[in-house]
């Protein structure tokens, strides 16, 4: 079996605009969330977001393209370079056919859906930008970033809501393995906090209505816990065959392990509440990885801030691990900082996995005060561990029921 080794990282977090500031606030705690912004909050139940500043799209795309463009592309655009520069990887000197690309939106271009049917109502049909399409379709984040950089192998995207940072991360592993690809760029990017985006959310009651303290309204597994917080992003990894990086005297942060998916079958929104098909998705990682349960040092969890999600959850990690293992893992959830990303949060959480490899520490779950009967699991509270990181999982749980557990370790010969 061909093994895939990370080499380069990229990311956009509410917390900073690319992966080493943002791995660096998540270890100090710093919460990317804040009072709603991007629109205005006085309609709705929460008013609280979790939003990117001061992005900068001029300095990775041209006006010309921007402006064709909505903003989960440029964020993914901006990110996939950012990625390639880290893994220091030159496609000029690559078989472009050989280098491929699985980014993911959970959403797409809902802003541009928003603008231009408001455009139509107001000013007629004929008024529609030419561009429409191109903008809100889900796949013209993987589309804009191979036009890019001239990436001219697989090329497509995943849309599985939640999970689909963490699936498309673990498609390309499949991609990778099956000698259809060499290198793949892997990753999710979402923007789609508009008032029919945040709206839909706030009338589930899915949202924070923490609004008095924007910046601890997300609290993953704390008993005070009344929803997530709308967030966006993107984060992108350079995944490569081991012998193709070594070959071009790559850097290695980890090593991409094992992927499991699965379905609950159960409810549109809510996880099973027996935890039975996320517990399941861990054990097939698990499996794919070589790994047992007793070599998992870290889990990142889905962790969302939602009274059922995090209780499921726990429930899962038990199923997966057994009661005894699962007391001694360490687990946070960065959706404490980053807010719930959607269709990026698997690939940002994934990241972390690597970076908690790299520097053999895993980062908090902030605002964590108030301990629930219910989580009574290490979620690792407020401050982060220097520990032993050799083996990682990362959960996502969407919408639909998909699950999705990618699994990373330690690189070694």
């Amino acid at each position: 079996m061909r093994r895939v080794v990370i080499t380069g990282l990229g990311m956009i977090t509410p917390v900073a605009n690319t992966a080493e500031e943002s791995w660096q606030g998540f270890l100090k705690g710093k919460s990317g969330t804040g009072p709603l912004t991007q629109i205005d909050s006085t309609p709705f139940n929460s008013k609280v977001a979790a939003e990117v500043k001061n992005f900068d799209p001029t300095k990775y795309m041209s006006l010309k393209e921007i402006k064709k463009t909505d903003i989960f592309v440029q964020f993914g655009v901006a990110t996939a370079k950012m990625a390639m520069a880290d893994a220091k990887l030159d496609i000029s000197k690559e078989d472009a056919h050989r280098v491929g690309i699985m980014v993911g939106s959970g959403i797409g271009g809902l802003r541009v859906i928003e603008e231009q049917h408001r455009q139509m109502m107001e000013k007629g049909p004929g008024r529609i930008s030419p561009f429409l399409i191109p903008m809100l379709i889900v796949n013209m984040a993987p589309g804009a970033i191979s036009i890019a950089l001239g990436l001219k192998g697989p090329s497509t995207c995943v849309a599985t809501a939640c999970a689909t940072g963490s699936n498309a991360i673990g498609d390309a592993f499949k991609i990778i393995q099956r000698n259809e690809a060499d290198v793949m760029f892997a990753g999710g990017t979402e923007s789609c906090i508009t008032n029919l985006g945040f709206g839909g959310f706030d009338a589930m009651k899915a949202l924070s209505t923490h609004n008095e303290d924007p910046a601890t309204a997300s609290r993953p597994f704390d008993k005070t816990r009344s929803g997530f917080v709308m967030g966006e992003g993107c984060a992108i990894l350079i995944m490569e065959e081991l012998e193709h990086a070594k070959k071009r005297g790559a850097r290695i942060y980890a090593e991409m392990a094992g992927y499991g998916m699965t379905s609950d079958a159960s409810h549109i929104t809510a996880p099973d509440p027996s935890g039975e098909g996320a517990a399941r998705c861990m054990i097939i990682a698990m499996k794919d990885a070589k790994i047992r349960p007793e070599d998992i040092d870290y889990i990142n969890a889905h962790g969302t801030s939602t009274p059922l999600n995090d209780k499921v959850e726990t429930i899962a990690i038990k199923k997966a691990l057994g009661e005894s293992i699962a007391r001694k893992v360490r687990i946070s959830s960065t959706k404490s900082m980053t807010g719930h990303q959607l269709g990026a949060a698997g690939a940002v959480e994934g990241a972390v996995c690597v970076l908690a490899i790299r520097d053999q520490i895993v980062p908090p779950t902030i605002n964590y005060k108030h301990p629930d009967p219910e989580c009574d699991l290490n979620y690792v509270p407020n401050e982060a561990q220097a520990c032993r990181v050799r083996h990682t999982l990362s959960n996502s749980l969407g919408f639909g029921g998909h699950n999705a557990c990618i699994a990373f370790k330690a690189y070694q010969e």
